[in-house]
């Protein structure tokens, strides 16, 4: 757990310190003194770091001794620089507590397609010709005026995909929002085909790389990694997200949210572009049951791609790969249905129901390399 020098080497170090202050004195040379004696000086702090992982190391177990690393990493990580990489690969553990998807969560999500819900039934049941109204936030009507986020913009309206757009404040960046229907498909395999990893790489011919780092039992949260080929001549790009699923049966309702975080034991590869700011909620209403064709969807979309392309380009690709995104997915599930495909059935074995969270005393850092999770998101941004 804790990095340590063999007492040998220490000293071993220490004389070398030692032997070539005195030959910088005899040579008369001030830079070399100088080196030499700050050689020397981390030489004692290295000693001396050491002899504190020793007393720890005897004192905690090795749980305690991780979490408190763990703290100390999550209070560091947020400074540039070399800080957060070297306690992050020191303390090898990630902090649940902090980055695990809330149950506060997976309900604000579900609440947005309840108010969207109601108010397309205030349409319908006024008699005019229905549209989609544009969504609204759970935070609108109650920010200042200065504050307050722009309403949604209607992009793409279909009779069942209708795509609306936002500037998320402060940056040049939208927030996106799909809402569709299928009803080809039942609400079963169209959840389960999102979530299959290993099915994700053989229909996604994007997809270079999909595992799963690590999960958390406390809450059933998930945290993934994501390798994606990008429009030519753009790198390939790579997330690092923790996701969440619930299924509802009483209330006939599905929810799968995901979010960027930082992993450990995934570091920044030169090979690729790490999107770190990036954010996905996917919301299934069943028109009858799980396994019965026929639902409604909402999916609400942002990230920040780290293109140096114009916002109106970035906006486009958006736009276009979205409901492309979509489709592959639903033909995915269409295929999986006709063809009989084995795909792993998350509703029976879904990790925690929502509620539950409450009951988890307990929690993992258990690194399972499973290959039967798959993201929730959209290849563009």
């Amino acid at each position: 757990m804790f990095p340590r020098r063999p007492p040998a080497a220490v000293a071993a170090w220490l004389a070398g310190a030692a032997a070539a202050a005195r030959a910088g004195a005899r040579a008369g040379g001030l830079p070399a003194l100088l080196a030499s004696q700050c050689r020397f000086v981390t030489g004692l702090r290295v000693r001396r770091a050491q002899q504190i992982a020793q007393l720890y190391g005897r004192l905690y177990s090795e749980s305690a001794r991780r979490g408190l690393l763990g703290r100390l990493w999550r209070r560091l990580r947020g400074r540039p620089g070399p800080v957060c990489s070297l306690m992050a690969a020191l303390a090898g553990v990630f902090v649940w507590d902090e980055e695990r998807i809330q149950e506060e969560e997976l309900q604000r999500s579900i609440d947005e397609m309840k108010r969207l819900e109601e108010m397309s039934g205030v349409f319908q049941s006024s008699g005019v010709e229905h549209h989609s109204p544009e969504p609204k936030s759970q935070t609108e009507g109650n920010e200042d005026s200065g504050d307050r986020e722009q309403p949604w913009e209607m992009v793409m309206d279909k009779k069942h995909f209708k795509l609306w757009r936002r500037p998320i404040t402060g940056t040049p960046l939208y927030r996106y929002r799909v809402f569709g229907t299928y009803t080809d498909v039942t609400p079963r395999q169209f959840f389960n085909v999102q979530l299959d990893t290993e099915y994700r790489k053989k229909w996604d011919a994007l997809v270079i790389k999909l595992e799963v780092i690590e999960r958390d039992v406390v809450s059933g949260s998930e945290v993934l990694h994501w390798v994606t080929h990008f429009p030519y001549p753009m790198y390939s790009r790579d997330y690092v997200y923790v996701r969440r699923y619930s299924v509802d049966q009483e209330n006939n309702v599905m929810v799968l949210v995901s979010r960027a975080v930082e992993h450990p034991s995934v570091p920044e590869s030169p090979e690729f572009v790490r999107v770190r700011s990036y954010e996905s909620q996917m919301v299934i209403r069943p028109h009858k049951s799980f396994d019965e064709n026929g639902f409604d969807y909402l999916l609400t979309y942002s990230d920040n791609p780290q293109t140096v392309f114009p916002r109106y380009c970035v906006s486009w690709m958006m736009s276009s790969g979205m409901p492309d995104f979509l489709e592959k997915l639903h033909m995915a599930t269409l295929k999986a249905k006709n063809m009989e495909i084995k795909v792993k059935d998350y509703i029976s074995a879904k990790p925690l129901d929502m509620g539950s969270e409450a009951k988890a005393t307990t929690q993992s850092s258990e690194r399972k390399n499973e290959g039967s999770r798959c993201p929730a998101q959209i290849e563009y941004a």
